[in-house]
């Protein structure tokens, strides 16, 4: 049977925070770490909707541990403010999970394209704005958990269109996202243990999982017909929501997972399945991106992180 939720260990004590813990894998990730103790603090978009999924969450788990912010990873105003709120708190697991996934091209409030704005540069600003806060007790067990794609394999950085304004593909700017999610797990696990931290950083994605994601692309084109495949697809291929979580269940929990380790499920085609270590695409070991993406990253977020460059030996 493998790994599943049965086998996550007590939470009590843990404060967990979660980006898009409204809906799909991050709801259900937090109705499991509420169900094992865990204090959850849900970072949403919408209040509103964080509020009515944590109601929905309680009334399975009656104690559960929930708190409701306001997050919106398109905007750096509303990351500081929400990183400003938390500035006292420690933090165990920060879990990188929100996105969006092929939509018409738009932009962010700070004007970049919001798939590589939401995706990657939204959670660079939070993590590097938290990353204190997951380091103030210096527990062992503390980590960063980022949630890619499998689509990232088709990914690549394009440095002279990162923002896809010359030519857009909705696939190709997400794969691109995806990508950039995974060279930055890596380059950020590189920089913790040049600094000696006690802080693991885990790269994960859920395989095919059936979620509101998939949906958003043919709802903001305003195709039906589009919807409606995908509608079939996911009743076809897809695991449940439930399942998509085990590998960022596993990451934020299970005490034998590696630092700088990609985690998804093990079954068919890497689509489903318990969680297991897995190999990412070549372009995601490519560490000269990598520190050129953190460069970019830092540069457009206006983020720096308390972290030195990794040292030779860790780049061998």
């Amino acid at each position: 049977m493998g790994w599943t939720a049965d086998d996550i260990s007590d939470q009590h004590g843990r404060t967990i925070v979660i980006t898009g813990a409204n809906s799909g894998i991050g709801f259900e990730a937090t109705r499991e770490l509420a169900r094992n103790g865990a204090t959850v603090i849900m970072a949403c978009r919408s209040r509103d909707r964080g509020e009515d999924a944590a109601r929905d969450i309680r009334e399975d788990v009656t104690d559960a541990d929930l708190r409701v912010e306001e997050c919106d990873l398109g905007s750096f105003e509303s990351i500081r403010a929400f990183a400003d709120r938390l500035e006292d708190e420690a933090i165990d697991v920060l879990i990188n999970n929100a996105g969006v996934m092929a939509i018409p091209r738009s932009e962010t409030e700070d004007g970049f394209e919001t798939q590589f704005g939401v995706n990657h540069l939204g959670h660079f600003a939070l993590t590097g704005l938290l990353l204190e806060n997951v380091r103030r007790d210096e527990k062992p067990d503390s980590r960063i958990v980022t949630v890619s794609s499998g689509v990232h394999e088709r990914g690549e950085i394009d440095f002279e269109d990162l923002q896809h304004e010359q030519s857009y593909d909705k696939w190709d700017a997400y794969a691109q996202s995806k990508l950039a999610n995974v060279l930055f797990a890596y380059e950020l696990e590189r920089r913790l243990l040049t600094a000696d931290a006690n802080v693991k950083s885990i790269a994960v994605h859920p395989g095919y999982a059936d979620t509101q994601l998939q949906y958003r692309g043919p709802e903001q084109s305003g195709s039906r017909l589009r919807k409606a495949g995908m509608r079939v697809l996911n009743t076809v291929l897809a695991q449940s929501a439930k399942k998509g979580a085990l590998p960022t269940l596993y990451a934020a929990t299970d005490p034998d997972t590696e630092g700088g380790a990609y985690y998804g499920p093990g079954g068919f085609q890497n689509m489903r399945g318990a969680p297991e270590r897995q190999a990412s695409s070549d372009r995601s070991y490519d560490e000269e991106t990598a520190r050129r993406l953190w460069a970019v990253s830092s540069e457009l977020t206006g983020v720096t992180y308390d972290l030195p460059e990794p040292k030779a030996e860790l780049s061998a």
